[in-house]
């Protein structure tokens, strides 16, 4: 009895055991099997990728970008994230982001100046590999180089930008002289407008304390044969003859009346509101004021042209480049849907459109020239040359605090609180102490 009794328990023992596998294994199946469904599904769904920008952009990109790329792109959705007006806050909020560790963001659509600190701080994308230089060659070599650092790329560009100076045709022809040459042709020129009391002032540039003073000055500096910061070498040019001339050129126009005392309140809508009401002779701005000026509103509407930002007699000229251009955050999880937007947002149609609907500034070259563009905007050819010929601010790690250092005292400069050498001295060695210091913490990671 216990022999059998002992069998009996054995076999109960493995049936069981067997049922147990049975079950487990129907688990599996069934388990499998819905993965088999669910995988496919999850692999269907879109992916999203983010990106903030200024909120005067944001309408433009969702009807015209943002609608062609996800109709070419359905697996791939693009999901603008409208930030404050401010572009320096925009800056700041994608800084954040990227200290914390945790960036919500897979696109960056960045200002030029913001390259270098992002690429430097390690927050970018290396594009290099990716592009090689027949597809770059679609676009004005410096502002391909606007979107590098230390040699490589980590930007293209989507939208230039570029100063340049406007000027009224119709006095220039009233007074019989021929477009100026040099900054002392426009000096000369303004006098004997103002002087015939054909307008109130000659020359409007930017002068409050802000970036858009330190893209000026770039313009003023080089076109007295000077510099503010080599990239290669980090020398400082800001204490040499040179930068202190472009400095007594600007104080100069205030001090002669060719300007107005307030210039150096003035920002951008500053100086166009000013020329548009007819108010002035010359004034220094970027593209976008071109079709305010030749609104049915305008004062000014078909007696305005443009030309290249002028040098000292002998000196080179050159405008300082701006512009807008994508990059991709390093740690996003979605790079493959990432670089193929860029790629999306490179091609000549797609920023046909863009130019077309926004009036923006494009960034591949032959838009420049191209038929539907010119019959629209007659004047895209001459922005051709300036581009090519554009400047470019300081691309060092450390470019808000240099630009910083530069408007402080500019601005000493400009309002009598310093003499031009005593400014430029300070800037130029607080400058040099910034850089130093950088390379020390540098060398020693």
């Amino acid at each position: 009895m216990p022999l059998i009794s002992a069998s009996w328990r054995f076999l109960i023992s493995r049936w069981q055991r067997l049922q147990l596998l049975r079950s487990l294994s129907l688990v599996t199946i069934a388990v499998i099997a819905a993965l088999m469904t669910i995988v496919p599904v999850w692999s269907q769904q879109p992916v999203t990728l983010k990106m903030l920008m200024p909120a005067p952009d944001v309408p433009i990109w969702n009807k015209t970008m943002v609608a062609e790329f996800e109709q070419a792109n359905p697996k791939i959705k693009l999901q603008i994230i409208e930030g404050p007006n401010s572009v320096d806050m925009v800056e700041n909020m994608y800084t954040t982001s990227f200290i914390l560790g945790a960036s919500p963001y897979d696109l960056i659509n960045m200002d030029i100046v913001w390259t270098p600190k992002f690429a430097s701080a390690g927050w970018l994308m290396d594009l290099t590999d990716e592009f090689p230089a027949a597809e770059l060659a679609a676009f004005s070599p410096v502002a391909v180089n606007g979107g590098r650092f230390q040699g490589r790329l980590y930007r293209l560009p989507i939208r230039s930008d570029t100063g340049m100076i406007y000027y009224r045709r119709d006095l220039l022809q009233q007074v019989g002289l021929p477009l100026p040459k040099t900054l002392e042709d426009l000096d000369r020129i303004a006098k004997t407008v103002q002087a015939q009391k054909l307008v109130r002032w000659g020359y409007v540039w930017q002068g409050r304390q802000y970036e858009g003073e330190a893209a000026m000055f770039v313009e003023v500096i080089h076109g007295f044969g000077g510099f503010w910061v080599d990239p290669n070498t980090l020398e400082v040019g800001l204490d040499r003859p040179e930068a202190i001339q472009a400095v007594k050129f600007l104080l100069n126009t205030i001090r002669d009346g060719i300007s107005p005392p307030g210039v150096t309140t003035y920002v951008e809508e500053d100086t166009r509101r000013l020329f548009q009401a007819g108010d002035a002779m010359f004034m220094r701005n970027w593209p976008y004021a071109w079709p305010l000026l030749n609104s049915d509103t305008s004062k000014v509407k078909g007696k305005v042209g443009i030309m290249p930002m002028l040098g000292a007699t002998g000196k080179d000229s050159g405008s300082c480049l701006g512009g807008w251009g994508l990059g991709i955050v390093k740690n996003t999880r979605h790079k493959a849907a990432a670089l193929k937007a860029i790629r999306f947002f490179s091609q000549p149609q797609v920023q046909k459109s863009f130019v077309l609907d926004a009036g923006f500034v494009p960034g591949v070259r032959s838009l420049f020239t191209d038929r539907d563009v010119v019959t629209r905007y007659p004047y895209y050819p001459q922005l051709a040359t300036l581009v090519d010929n554009a400047v470019l601010r300081p691309p060092v790690a450390q470019y808000a605090q240099v630009s910083d250092i530069l408007q402080r005292y500019l601005s000493m400069a400009l309002t009598n609180q310093k003499s031009p050498e005593e400014a430029m001295q300070a800037a130029a060695a607080e400058t040099r102490r910034l850089l130093a210091s950088s390379r020390r913490v540098q060398d020693a990671t």
